[in-house]
């Protein structure tokens, strides 16, 4: 039976996991939905809200730190005698003296009692290729990739061939044999003038049409009254099938806001493909820009000035706002979050939508299931 290889997670994957538990994503379905242990995810909020860092020597007790100390002491110890015959012998012999104890100590630590620099170990103990054979090399790779290749992707092609070169010995030896890759020549780039506020582009293209679950998934948010004070609604739309996958309400327009909505899906978020917005602060920021890079997922923005990039978010906000909000009176947040979570079930298992073939979107769902099975 082969074993199953340990996954390990990014600080950045662990932190965006602990955010979503504190946004309210409730445990059960976190650990469903990314395949975690509870012991995992227990420890990772403790490490959070403990020392607010993932690595173990950063959460160690006291007394680990203190037996940390002593372990390392003994083991100086131990090393100081076992090389303390060789700290008056030449450089040849303390080089044999390291190589010959690196799989008990480390080379840093043992160079340091030798009062040997490391990069003389290092020089002396591997074998030089020759210079002549390098630069053969390094041409032949050259002018096989029709002088495309710079210093990167030679040494590429040479650790291929079992040859492992700095980048800047590649560099000096391109230089002296007048090899300039095509790439360093400088080319014209042309400049684009438009004055959005965000390098990011309409990568979603009104392409609001999509043949797989969570491909794209749009979001806007609109405004409430709560007893006789503005508060919001925020809502993600799966474009496959129209279906609000994720919502949120509080009392500001903010990045918080967003971000509870988006902790609010009951999906794997790795599989969602696009996130399109429009323009707002409240989506191109910090909190958001860290979640989409972990869970890679690819931003599109709408163009400046241009409202009907985000049509379908724009329509389900005005289906919400003329089924949902008007003549509703809200006397409480609770109240809203409550009343907003029952409309959206009934949005998406019942309500049929024209778009979509007079199907509900859950509807519409199971039946392109059925269609691909």
């Amino acid at each position: 039976m082969t074993k199953k290889a340990r996954r390990t997670f990014t600080p950045e994957f662990k932190q965006q996991i602990v955010q979503l538990y504190l946004n309210g994503k409730p445990r059960k379905d976190i650990i469903r939905e990314y395949d975690l242990t509870p012991s995992s995810l227990d420890k990772w909020v403790n490490q959070h809200q403990t020392s607010g860092s993932f690595k173990e020597k950063d959460n160690l007790t006291p007394e680990q730190q203190e037996l940390n100390k002593l372990r390392k002491e003994i083991k100086q110890l131990q090393m100081e005698n076992d090389i303390f015959k060789a700290s008056r012998a030449d450089t040849r012999t303390k080089v044999n003296v390291i190589k010959n104890n690196q799989h008990k100590y480390s080379i840093s630590a043992m160079c340091k009692v030798l009062q040997l620099p490391r990069s003389t170990y290092y020089y002396e103990a591997k074998e030089r290729s020759s210079e002549d054979d390098l630069t053969s090399k390094i041409i032949e790779v050259f002018h096989a990739s029709r002088q495309n290749y710079g210093t990167r992707k030679i040494k590429f092609e040479l650790k291929k061939l079992g040859l492992v070169v700095s980048r800047r010995r590649i560099g000096r030896i391109m230089k002296e044999q007048g090899l300039v890759s095509s790439y360093t020549v400088a080319q014209f780039k042309p400049h684009s003038n438009e004055c959005n506020e965000s390098n990011a582009k309409n990568e979603l293209n009104r392409e609001f049409n999509q043949e797989e679950e969570l491909t794209a998934v749009v979001s806007d948010l609109t405004y409430v009254r709560v007893n006789q004070k503005w508060h919001y609604v925020c809502v993600f739309v799966d474009l496959f099938n129209r279906e609000i996958i994720g919502c949120s309400t509080g009392p500001n327009k903010d990045a918080a806001l967003v971000y509870r909505a988006f902790a609010s899906i009951q999906k794997d978020l790795r599989k969602i493909q696009y996130f399109h917005t429009d323009r707002g602060s409240e989506f191109k920021n910090k909190l958001m820009d860290e979640a989409l890079q972990t869970f890679d997922i690819k931003r599109s923005l709408s163009m400046k000035g241009g409202p009907y990039d985000n049509a379908v978010a724009e329509a389900t906000f005005k289906i919400i706002k003329t089924e949902f909000i008007r003549g509703r009176h809200f006397t409480s947040l609770e109240e809203l979050s409550r009343e907003l979570q029952d409309y959206v079930h009934w949005f998406n298992h019942i309500r049929i939508h024209g778009t979509l073939g007079y199907l509900s979107p859950i509807e519409y769902k199971l039946e392109h299931l059925k269609k691909v099975v």
